[in-house]
């Protein structure tokens, strides 16, 4: 089911820039998730890699930086 392109989608740095605040606010990575649900977006796991997502598509946004793990 999971079809991302991983060799190079940018996240826009709009989104990019709610995923960083929105991280530092959270407690723990369950939490980010929860918060970033509410955003209207979602990370998955594809081929080791986390990927952005849009709620409720699931329309790939791009590949989430390394730092953010």
């Amino acid at each position: 089911m999971a079809h991302a392109d991983i060799g190079g989608m940018m996240i826009e740095d709009g989104v990019l820039d709610v995923l960083m605040r929105e991280r530092e606010k959270a407690l723990s990575a369950r939490e980010w998730k929860f918060r970033l649900a509410g955003f209207g977006y979602g990370i998955k796991e594809v081929q080791g890699q986390r990927i952005v997502t849009k709620l409720p598509q699931g329309t790939e946004l791009g590949v989430l930086p390394a730092h953010l793990n």
